[in-house]
């Protein structure tokens, strides 16, 4: 008896320590009676450290975003309003190239309805969701609330709580969902994996200011500026007195800028708050309107016309700065603001929108760092007049710079186009295009340097300086840059601007072939693709297996996701390493199966999981169903090697590794151990 005890706990304790079954979110859930008809359905989460859970607001093109389903909604209650969500957070992926936007810790969904059936005794809801760290995974929840009652508390696991009312509680089912790429497929992740988006938030915040900072120094150098710094330090050397006022009244004129610039950033994110920003950044006709904005603004500063405040305000304005003191010196810095914004809106407008896109304080900090780049030479020639010696003189080389910054605004508008086209998929301005655009664009913008353009506000030219023909080569050579793009070149340069390689007519490029191979041509076995860096690729396991036996070859089988993100860096990172691709073109036989893959399975395939008691209906659920119930695992990116016969040859999975040497060791034991079998 004791020895078979002893072999029992063995086995428990072996069990517990290979199960993969990873559920990192832990959830409790209540109703709470608002009126007679109305109540609350609360869901509350209690996430592991440094999981991602993410958000119903994620944008489509990242990490799949939460999804509610009310399963008994129809006659029997109404909902009132949209789910809400407690805190969250959000962080630009630069795999996805989108903001994500999650829970971490905790969270908490609110969702009130209405009933309308009297006879409505229970409530029934599915949740959706992605949990993102090293790896990934898709789950299903269903919960289920009784009415009437008052706030009835119900957890997915056994808590100290009374058991009777626990028979009461909402029952949870921790499903899985089937599918082994579980990553998500809206927002994607942060930034960095794993989930550590703290690093990358701050990035982005100092991304904004040195951007917002160079744009200051931009604006400076327009018309509409820079001929205003020595008005403005010859008011302060004539009004000031003695030199330290001069130098005090210099540093509150500085600042009075720098505040002016810093209320229209809070402004801004109070309006439409921290987060809601970045919402709008990923709504379809918010980046058309965008897209619409920036457009004007070039047209305004390739000489169009002139966008500018009313006069009036500047009168106004210029009439109380005569006043003297603190007072005056303050509305003087609103004056450079309202009689340069012909020059600085566009900028700033600019900046905003930019700002926009990564949401919280970024507007703010936008504002900041563009203000301290026009505040600081006000501050410093007013501090030290001697130095406007050696500014150079006014002329058309300030119009020269505003025209620059037009061709600027016009290509970064297309970036915002293209935003709404991807989440719309409309294939209208496919990567091809938008190259090309962007080579008219910047081709154009070389010829003007050149002097072989000319527009409205340009003074006549003999000859172009010495800068600006060097200035020119620069962006001559960078649309050469751009050409080979329209042939599949991966142009890292501008990574993150154009739409992907996979949203193109073709993926190879207008030849038909990526990197000068025939990939695209060959002949491909039967069920297989091309997968990434043109790997040949099974998206069906028996298909996969049959190829294998015939070709004699070990198997690779990859669990993975269309929104997986370390999925992805390990295909670009670790898979395109020189020893690792050659191994996987020549020595295994790679089956990659998706799990999020929502095609519908035909009516006579599909079933119900004896492991997880849920309905298989779709391709992702499938193979999400096979990596659970085969490997007991239910993350992704997840790795085995095999053999013909579906055993496997490792001593343990993989999943992600960004060690190129480790990967590859683990590769090479199953492949050897698959050779000494036959």
């Amino acid at each position: 008896m004791k020895k078979l005890l002893f072999i029992l706990i063995a086995f428990l304790a072996f069990a517990k320590g290979n199960s993969q079954i990873l559920d990192p979110a832990k959830w409790t859930t209540k109703i709470e009676k608002k009126s007679e008809t109305n109540y609350i359905l609360i869901f509350d989460a209690v996430i592991e450290n440094d999981w991602h859970l993410y958000s119903q607001t994620t944008p489509d093109g990242g990490p799949l975003p939460l999804e509610i389903t009310f399963k008994n909604q129809k006659g029997n209650f109404n909902l009132v309003g949209k789910a809400i969500e407690s805190k969250t957070r959000t962080a630009y992926n630069d795999i996805f190239e989108v903001n994500e936007t999650f829970f971490e810790k905790k969270g908490q969904v609110r969702q009130e309805i209405s009933i309308t059936n009297p006879k409505l005794t229970e409530v029934k809801v599915d949740f959706n969701y992605q949990v993102c760290k090293e790896v990934c995974i898709n789950i299903e929840k269903n919960f289920t609330f009784k009415i009437p009652a008052s706030a009835i508390a119900t957890s997915e696991t056994v808590l100290p709580v009374d058991i009777e009312a626990a028979k009461l509680d909402t029952t949870t089912t921790a499903a899985t969902s089937a599918s082994p790429e579980v990553t998500t497929n809206t927002v994607a992740p942060e930034k960095v994996v794993p989930h550590d988006n703290k690093p990358a938030e701050k990035r982005g915040l100092w991304s904004i200011f040195f951007i917002a900072f160079l744009s200051g120094f931009a604006a400076l150098l327009t018309p509409c500026v820079f001929p205003m710094i020595p008005m403005t330090v010859s008011f302060f050397t004539k009004q000031s007195k003695t030199k330290a006022k001069g130098i005090r009244n210099a540093i509150i004129y500085g600042i009075s800028i720098i505040a002016i610039y810093l209320i229209l950033g809070l402004v801004v994110t109070g309006i439409f708050g921290a987060d809601a920003l970045n919402a709008l950044s990923t709504n379809v006709w918010f980046n058309i309107i965008f897209f619409i904005i920036l457009v004007t603004f070039a047209a305004s500063f390739l000489g169009a016309f002139e966008i500018m405040l009313p006069n009036s305000w500047a009168n106004k304005v210029d009439s109380q700065a005569d006043r003297g003191g603190m007072i005056g010196i303050l509305f003087m810095a609103l004056a450079l603001a309202i009689v340069s914004f012909s020059c600085t809106g566009p900028i700033v407008g600019t900046l905003l929108v930019e700002a926009a896109s990564k949401g919280g304080i970024a507007p703010i900090v936008g504002m900041f760092g563009f203000s301290l780049a026009l505040a600081l030479p006000f501050m410093l020639f007013a501090m030290f007049p001697g130095w406007l010696n050696s500014l150079p003189k006014s002329g058309g080389w300030l119009n020269t710079v505003k025209v620059v910054l037009g061709f600027l605004e016009l290509a970064l508008a297309f970036k915002f186009l293209s935003n709404a086209d991807l989440v719309l998929q409309m294939h209208f301005l496919e990567r091809e295009v938008f190259l090309a655009i962007w080579i008219a664009i910047f081709g154009t913008l070389a010829f003007y340097l050149f002097g072989k353009i000319t527009l409205p506000h340009d003074s006549p030219m003999t000859h172009i300086s010495v800068g600006r023909l060097s200035f020119g080569l620069v962006v001559l050579a960078f649309t050469i840059y751009l050409i080979p793009g329209l042939w599949g070149a991966p142009l890292k340069v501008i990574s993150g601007f154009p739409p992907p390689m996979t949203y193109s007519e073709s993926p190879y490029g207008v030849s038909g072939s990526k990197g000068g191979s025939n990939a695209s041509t060959q002949v491909l076995p039967d069920g297989a693709h091309l997968g990434p860096h043109d790997l040949i690729a099974f998206d069906d396991y028996d298909k996969g297996v049959a190829y294998a036996k015939s070709v004699n070859k070990p198997i690779l089988l990859d669990f993975t996701g269309y929104a997986c993100v370390n999925c992805r860096k390990m295909e670009d990172y670790v898979w395109s390493d020189t020893n690792i691709l050659k191994i996987l073109q020549g020595e295994v036989v790679l089956i990659s199966l998706y799990v999020d893959d929502k095609k519908e399975l035909p009516q006579n395939e599909q079933y119900v999981s004896k492991e997880t008691g849920k309905e298989i209906t779709s391709v992702g659920n499938k193979w999400s169903d096979f990596q659970i119930t085969k490997f007991k695992a239910n993350a992704q990116p997840y790795y085995i090697i095999l053999d013909n016969d579906g055993n496997m040859l490792s001593d343990k999975p993989e999943s992600y590794n960004s060690d190129i040497n480790a990967y590859k060791g683990w590769l090479r034991e199953g492949i050897d151990r698959y050779k000494k079998t036959k």
